[in-house]
């Protein structure tokens, strides 16, 4: 067979056989499974093996992670701090490329740490994330093109590839590098033109259907502006008909001036004439004012006149009066001593019977024994009265705190039993919804239940150290916490009935009283390697609960342990046979394979609980229920013994009573005694005074001439006063005359200035009518001047008029009413002429508008289509030739391939005219002589079918590629040797081609008895503690053909 033509321009390889771009060294430390790693590949066709999970796709994660890959890429973590190994806080991923020389050797380099933290470097120099992806597109390095770079977790992926997305692809990894720049421009330019075609369309349809309503409504136009040009005359008419009404306005203003300037002169002449009658008034004013002056100074001292009698016979009166009080006290002073002469008398008598009644008082004695005994007898009821007290206070005390006591139990205990719905509100959001009304139903019927019913079984858990929560939690399924538990079938049968509708699961327990469990023991061993507890010993709950969860779960086979268990989770399931433990972070699980006896270990993350920490402690429940009643026994036997204390303090208080009132009556009568001859002793004190006080009054005769004297005085000052006011008597006579004479003379003006009066308030009454008619016309031209101004405001706001609106006013009637006739007239003829719609012309209008702006969007929308199209055309002689021919490239190699494999297979380019977003690439393959060929996906061909069609078209791709590199994992898996066999062929072939990209693929097998050549190196991965030793057998050289040479040389030897 003769050698086929090369697909793209050769690009010499330098002496090193690498190409630009080429991946010459790989260096992982900390990074998955590897501590430390440093990988050489070859420039051509590497093959890297070894069993799986030994890391081979840990190199693949290495090259994409370092060369700008997203997490997501890979299909595994989507954190790179998922990439760090387990116990470590940081690791590095550093690759070398190489340049366009041998010489040059570009070196990128990421660190990452647990805290999904990234730092990147160049050549030893730190750098952005932006400026590694720049140098890697340099190179066209693409690990985001299932093409290049197809990791093992994506591989079904790329058989889920659409045509449109393979082409898409495939445009990116091989061919001219303008192929898919060419691609999205007419992606973009085809949508454009589809718009603008849509666009022409709509507008063209739009534009014929505007001309042909147009031509339809010409004839009602036609009436409608006849109408119009009626409307039109009548509106001229209107603007007139206002001018005309001011005109009627102005004649009206015109007469009323005149009307008011008459007015004018009449109210002028009248005030002259009032004026003149009011001179002679208003002197007579003057002159009564000065009488009436004079008059009122007379009367002021008339006042005073009768101001200063009233004064003397004031003290006239008083000095009479303490005459006539002297005559009285000598009166009184006389009867007097009459009296004190009695009363001497009658005060001896009372002392000497006084003197006697004291004399003849016996003598009292006190009943000091008696006393003194019943003072005793109360004195010792009131200590024993004080003792009940004091015990009824301790008793009060103790049952106020056995009180209290029970109160905080009832409390706790309500709280604890709110706990209950806690636990049951959080079944009730992790997606129970009706575990409230199975738990009640529960409640409500557990008379019917012959045994002890149990659940939710959340509810019946308690774990004392809330640490351990989320291990249980984790192990036990979510099913078992909201189940049920019962003890005897007929119970488990009526649960299943009615709690079905409510959806929880009901386990019934059945007790095996022959399966007794050792006792649970930690040996120093377990404690050395931080192993505490067992899950069956970290909490409580009946013994029924625990049972099922322990044959449902296997508690006693699940171990807790500490941080030191984690780093030591290896030694833990060698030596101690665990295969099953906690640590605070994560749960090591170890399974065996039925079949080949294999050993798979996987370890997850431990999550916080979400349910038990919201529970309650059973244990402490029923406590605190014991409790309850014990405080509630004693509170009841307090009271009782309170009851019993208050009844005898009762009587006690009654007999003291009855003691302290018989002492009390006894000293009652002691001190009435006593008082009796007290008050004995101060009458006869008080009588013995009175009489010593009356025997020692002065003597009558002195007071006597000491009143006449003071009479004497007395009628002196009234005859004074009696000379003083004949004096007053004689001056007011003389100004009452005066006054007299003045008042008469006012009286007489007065009488003439109001005769005057009368008269001129008929003049005032003459002139005030004229005023009133004045103002009357005056109002009357300011109204006429508002009605003139707003006629003449409405006519300029109706229309101003001009030369040419004069004119035709001048051929319209003069009057009003011959113009309101006229106006009717032309109004009735436009109305005549009727038509349906009422907005015919406006919509002539409108799409007569329309009709021209479409017909400029029309044709611009044209050009512009034009445009588009010519663009289109440009572009896609540029790209779709050159996409043919790429696609028939790659169809003549994938054929050729497919032949040597199978039966047949063709690449074919599915053009979708100008929905250039349409194209796609179809693979079709047949694996069978008399099958046809139909298009790769899952529902035509096998898996095995399917790897063997997408690895023979990424060889078939492989000398057209413009990438330094392609990444393939595990893509092998499922086919049959002689299809695996036949592979490998092609690959190697194609890894022989000078033109050909540096290539790996992985695989965990290599079948016997392979053709390799000089272009294959083969990287065989070893990693695990347990091939410490056959490791420093393979660290002689770089590649597997280093290898293979030294043993052909050792066997010769």
């Amino acid at each position: 067979m003769s050698e086929r033509r090369a697909k793209r321009l050769k690009i010499s390889r330098g002496e090193d056989d690498f190409l630009p771009g080429n991946i010459i060294e790989i260096e992982l430390h900390n990074f998955m499974t590897f501590n430390h790693l440093v990988c050489k590949p070859g420039s051509r066709l590497n093959l890297v093996i070894g069993p799986n999970g030994s890391g081979k796709s840990s190199l693949v994660c290495a090259i994409a992670l370092c060369l700008g890959g997203e997490p997501q890429l890979l299909g595994r973590a989507t954190s790179v701090g998922a990439y760090v190994k387990r116990g470590e806080d940081s690791g590095h991923v550093k690759i070398s490329l190489r340049g366009n020389t041998a010489e040059e050797k570009l070196t990128i380099s990421r660190k990452i740490n647990t805290r999904n933290k990234s730092e990147w470097m160049f050549n030893g120099n730190t750098v952005s994330k932006r400026d590694v992806v720049e140098i890697i597109q340099k190179f066209n390095i693409q690990v985001n093109n299932l093409t290049q770079f197809l990791p093992q977790d994506r591989v079904c992926e790329f058989a889920k590839l659409t045509p449109v997305q393979l082409l898409e692809e495939t445009e990116k990894a091989v061919g001219d590098p303008q192929l898919p720049v060419h691609h999205r421009a007419l992606v973009e330019k085809s949508s454009e033109l589809k718009q603008l075609q849509r666009a022409v369309a709509k507008n063209g349809e739009t534009l014929n259907q505007l001309k042909a309503l147009v031509d339809e409504q010409e004839k009602d136009v036609e009436r409608v502006r006849q109408r119009e040009l009626f409307l039109t005359k009548v509106d001229t008419m209107k603007k007139k008909l206002p001018w005309l009404k001011y005109d009627k306005k102005k004649a009206e203003y015109t007469d009323a001036k005149k009307k008011m300037k008459e007015a004018v002169k009449k109210v002028d002449e009248a005030a002259r004439n009032l004026n003149s009658m009011k001179e002679p008034i208003e002197k007579q004013k003057k002159e009564k004012a000065e009488i009436d002056s004079k008059c009122k100074k007379v009367k002021n001292l008339l006042d005073a006149n009768g101001r200063k009698r009233c004064d003397l016979l004031e003290k006239e009166d008083e000095a009479e009066a303490r005459v006539v009080a002297t005559y009285k006290e000598l009166e009184e002073l006389k009867k007097h001593e009459e009296h004190r002469q009695e009363r001497i008398v009658k005060a001896r008598e009372d002392l000497d019977a006084a003197e006697q009644e004291l004399q003849n008082l016996p003598v009292y004695e006190r009943p000091a024994a008696k006393l003194e005994e019943l003072g005793f007898q109360v004195t010792e009821l009131r200590n024993n009265i004080n003792r009940k007290k004091e015990q009824k206070g301790d008793n009060e005390k103790l049952l106020s705190q056995k009180r209290y006591n029970l109160r905080q139990c009832v409390d706790k205990l309500k709280e604890m039993e709110n706990a209950n719905n806690k636990l049951l509100n959080a079944l009730h959001q992790s997606g129970t919804d009706k575990i409230f009304q199975a738990y009640q139903w529960v409640q409500q019927n557990r008379h019917e239940f012959k045994k002890e019913v149990y659940g939710p079984v959340l509810l019946e858990v308690n774990v004392p150290n809330r640490e351990n929560a989320c291990y249980l939690e984790g192990h036990v399924a979510y099913y078992a916490w909201k189940s049920f538990v019962t003890q005897d079938s007929q119970d488990r049968d009526l649960l299943v009935r009615n709690l079905k509708q409510f959806d929880v699961p009901i386990l019934n327990y059945v007790r095996d009283g022959g399966n007794q469990k050792d006792p649970f023991h930690i040996t120093d061993h377990m404690r050395s390697l931080g192993i505490r507890d067992r899950l069956d010993q970290i909490f409580d709950a009946p013994d029924a609960v625990k049972e099922v969860l322990n044959s449902q779960f296997g508690l006693e086979y699940s171990y807790i342990g500490s941080k030191e268990t984690d780093q030591r989770a290896e030694e833990v399931s060698t030596k101690l046979n665990i295969t099953d433990f906690w640590t605070p972070d994560n749960h090591y699980r170890w399974s065996s394979s039925r079949y080949g006896k294999h050993t798979s270990a996987s370890v997850d993350s431990v999550y916080p609980s979400r349910l038990l920490l919201c529970g309650v402690d059973v244990g402490e429940l029923e406590k605190l229920r014991s409790r309850k009643e014990e405080l509630e026994d004693s509170v009841s036997a307090l009271e009782e013994t309170h009851k019993s204390l208050q009844t005898e303090q009762r009587l006690l208080e009654e007999e003291a009573a009855k003691l302290h009132k018989e002492r009390e009556e006894i000293i009652n009568v002691s001190h009435l005694e006593r008082k009796k001859r007290r008050d004995l002793e101060s009458r006869y004190q008080q009588r013995k005074t009175k009489l010593e006080s009356l025997e020692q009054e002065e003597d009558m005769d002195a007071s006597v001439a000491k009143l006449i004297d003071q009479a004497s005085r007395a009628n002196l000052d009234r005859y004074t006063c009696a000379i003083n006011l004949k004096k007053l008597l004689v001056e007011v006579a003389d100004y009452k005359w005066s006054y007299a004479e003045k008042h008469m003379a006012s009286i007489e003006l007065e009488r003439k200035i109001r005769e005057s009066e009368v008269n001129i308030k008929q003049y005032e009454k003459m002139a005030q009518q004229t005023s009133l008619n004045a103002e009357y016309c005056k109002k009357e031209v300011e109204e006429k001047q508002v009605l003139l101004a707003a006629a003449k405001r409405n006519a300029e706001s109706i229309t101003k008029i001009t030369p040419e609106l004069e004119k035709e006013f001048r051929e319209m009637p003069t009057t009003i009413e011959e113009l309101e006739a006229a106006i009717q007239d032309n109004l009735s003829q436009a109305n005549s002429i009727l038509f349906v719609n009422q907005n015919i012309l406006q919509e002539y209008e409108h799409r007569q508008s329309q009709i021209e702006t479409i017909s400029t969007k029309l044709e611009a929308d044209k050009s512009e289509l034009s445009r588009c199209t010519k663009e289109i055309e440009s572009l896609k002689e540029k790209w779709l030739p050159t996409l043919r021919l790429l696609v028939g490239q790659i169809n003549e190699t994938f054929s050729h391939n497919f032949q040597e494999m199978a039966v047949a297979g063709e690449v074919s380019l599915d053009e979708r005219g100008t929905d250039f977003d349409q194209y796609g690439i179809h693979i079709k393959v047949k694996f069978r002589e008399s099958g046809q060929l139909q298009v790769l996906s899952s529902s035509h061909q096998s898996g095995g079918e399917r790897s063997v069609s997408t690895i023979l078209y990424l060889v078939s791709l492989q000398d057209l590629t413009n990438c330094p590199f392609r990444v393939v994992d595990e893509i092998n898996q499922g086919m049959d040797p002689i299809n695996e066999r036949k592979m490998f062929q092609q690959l190697v072939r194609a890894a022989s081609q000078l033109n050909t990209p540096q290539c790996f693929l992985l695989t965990p097998k290599l079948l016997p008895e392979l053709e390799y050549s000089e272009a294959c190196s083969i990287l065989n991965i070893m990693n695990g503690p347990w091939i410490e030793q056959p490791s420093k057998v393979w660290s002689f050289g770089d590649s597997w053909g280093n290898l293979m040479r030294r043993t052909e040389a050792s066997q010769c030897s």
